[in-house]
This record gives structure tokens, sequence and C-alpha cells, in this order.
């Protein structure tokens, strides 16, 4: 049996040439980067390589860049480490509707602690208002967080405008980058960007490893507390053999970005004509224009998408149903419902995402097998036999 893996929005495979820079430091160059010796000098050294590799793909400062154990402790980092710096200037932090739960959760955990948030809509293309951003704004803003590019849908948001809004009125601006990252182009300093979240097992690197980018002269509190790693910004000893992944992933992110972009866009935009050709009643969300170049979410009316999902598995093709962070949820996808996709149809949608191992023959064996799928659960659907979905 064929197995065909579309979800790589989830997580990526770690490429070859980042597991073999990262063996070594298992095994050999096993040093703690804070001891003095050569072994330890050793690590320490990696970590800087690492540190100019991240920055370099972002076109960042290395001495901007500071490690985390993923975009959800980078995400939580900026939420909580602003409000606990800027706490005398205001309580009102603005993020959107659609955000990670890394992000909508920590500001959920703020409002319970008496701070103000405002979630801003998407429109109909799953794109942030800027008017409404504009008019949500108050004396009492400190922090406005609004993600690069959605992980559900792929919309890419308007970023570099959003930042100017908010340098316009002196606030800190953040975005979580962590599906856009080597999959959009990012210039932290020509988006005016303070602060971004960043994760490597979305770029072919290693899981348990991020990193947020804070602009020089940038100041939140610290996230995790006990030594001087990070430049005293966020303790506890360095994950060297992830680390060391990371850098090497966003190296080669850089060199073949045209190419991984080139690639992913056209085998997706081909699944969208032959899944939209020939399976009536099915509809993308979300805008095509401005989106990750991977990403295809696809509405199928009158079916469960989790049941194609799992009939799919049975050929050996993984796919999603919304994001893998929250799989195990029975609720509907808040990214969807702030795009206003009716309940019945949010659980008829699977998200595809493509990547740079995918081919145009995995493509053809997944819209075959889709198509026998989507037809025999239709067959079978009550709800199909009376049209009420």
């Amino acid at each position: 049996m064929r197995n065909v893996y579309l979800d790589y929005s989830a997580t990526t495979p770690v490429k070859e040439e980042v597991v073999k820079e990262m063996i070594p430091y298992f095994t050999e160059k096993f040093g703690n980067p804070s001891s003095l010796y050569d072994k330890g000098l050793e690590s320490k050294e990696a970590i800087i390589k690492a540190r100019e590799q991240v920055a370099e793909l972002i076109n960042a400062k290395p001495t901007e860049i500071f490690f985390t154990a993923g975009g959800t402790e980078s995400d939580n980092w900026v939420v909580f480490g602003a409000a606990e710096k800027l706490k005398d200037k205001g309580n009102h932090i603005i993020t959107t509707k659609i955000e990670h739960h890394a992000m909508l959760h920590s500001c959920m955990e703020l409002e319970k602690q008496g701070f103000d948030v405002t979630y801003l809509d998407i429109n109909e293309d799953g794109v942030v208002d800027l008017h409404q951003l504009k008019s949500a704004i108050t004396d009492k803003t400190i922090l406005i967080s609004i993600m690069l590019v959605n992980n559900e849908i792929g919309t890419i948001q308007p970023i570099k405008e959003a930042a100017a809004i908010a340098k316009e009125h002196k606030i800190l601006f953040h975005t979580d980058a962590v599906q856009g990252l080597g999959n959009v182009p990012i210039d932290v300093k020509d988006m005016g960007i303070d602060l971004m979240s960043m994760s490597s097992h979305k770029i072919y690197g290693p899981k348990g490893t991020g990193a947020l980018y804070i602009r020089k002269g940038v100041a939140i509190s610290n996230y995790m507390y006990g030594g001087a790693q990070e430049t005293r910004k966020r303790a506890g000893t360095e994950n060297i053999t992830g680390i060391v992944g990371f850098g090497k992933a966003a190296e080669i992110a850089n060199q073949n970005f045209d190419e991984h972009v080139e690639h992913c866009s056209q085998l997706r935009d081909y699944l969208r004509d032959r899944i939209l050709d020939e399976i009536p009643d099915t509809y993308v969300n979300g805008t095509l224009k401005h989106r990750h170049p991977g990403n295809l979410n696809v509405t199928f009316k009158y079916i469960e998408g989790e049941s194609i999902l799992l009939l799919l598995n049975q050929f050996g093709i993984s796919v999603s149903t919304g994001s893998a962070c929250s799989s195990t949820s029975l609720e509907p996808s808040h990214v969807l419902s702030a795009l206003g996709v009716p309940v019945e149809m949010i659980h008829g949608t699977v998200r595809f995402t493509i990547g740079d191992f995918t081919t145009k023959e995995d493509i053809d064996y997944v819209v075959d097998n889709l198509k026998k799928i989507v037809e025999r659960l239709r067959g079978i659907s009550s709800v199909n036999s009376v049209k009420g979905w």
C-alpha cells in the first residue's frame, strides 16, 4: 500500500541533512555550553552558528534570536512577558479570533487576571480587517498580536500594515510565524515586527525546539528563571541537538525557498483543481490569492470530515480535519467558525498540506481514492438523502 503524507502543517519529517548535523551532538559533542572547557565551548559555538542561521532566514541580528522549546512557549513568553513588563502602562491586548490556541488560551488566562482582550474578526477571505484593528486601539493597549499565516486555512495576514499601525501608536507588535517560516518571505526589519514566534518542526527540523525574535530595544519580562542562558532571558540548559537541527533546517529553508514555494504551490493548485473539478459540492475555505503555498482546506458537503480522514488512512493517506493541536476536540474549528462557515459544513472539512516530499503521483493517488470515499459516504448519508445539510 502506498503511503502519502499530506499533513505538513501539523509537522514535517526531519530532513536527512538536518539529522546528520545533529547526530554528533548526541554522542561526541555533548558538552554543556555553560562549561568553560573545550567540550563546553564546542557546544556554545554550535549555538552561535544556529542563531546566525535562524537570524539570516528572517533578516534579524543573531543577538535578537532566543531559543525556546517551540512556538507555544514563544507565544506564551510574549503574552505573559509583555503583560508583566507593561502592566503599569495598560491592560489591553488585541489579537484575532483565528490565532493558534497557544495565543488564544494565553490571552484567556490574562483575562482571568483582569486584562482586557479584543479578538478581531476576519472577512470572507479569512483576512483581518485593519480598520477594525485601528478602531480597537485604546490608550491602554500594550500589545497587538496577529499571526502571519493561519494554521488551518493558510491565509496570509497583512502583517506589515498591521505592524505600521502598532508603531504609529507606540504599541508592541507580535506575530506568530510558526506556519509562515520557510513558506512566505519574512524580513522582520522591513515588516516592522517587534516580536515573532518560530518553530523548528514546521521547517523539517526536530520537534521541541523553537525561537522568539525580540527586536533590539524591545523589553519584555522573562518567562523562565534559573540561570544565565540566552543572555539571561530564558533559563535552562540548552537543547543543543534541537538547536543545531533548527539552525540547519533554517539554512536549508533559506537556500531552497523559491524552489520549495514553487513545488508546493503547483501541487496544491493541481490538488485543488482535481478536487473541485471531479468531486461535486466541494469548496475551498479562505482566499487562494494570499495563501500558504501548500495549504488546501476543503469542505465536502453532506459528510463528516473525520470519516473521510479515517477512510483515507486505510489507504495510507494522512490528512487533518483541522489544526493538529486540537484534533481530539469535538468542538467545531474556531477558525472556520470565525470565517462564517456553518457548523454542519465545518464538520465536513479536511485540511490537506503539501511539502517538499510530495509528488504529483501522490496527489493522483489521493484524489482517486478520495473520489471513491466521498461517493461512498454520501451514498450512506441520511442527511444527504433529504438535502437537509
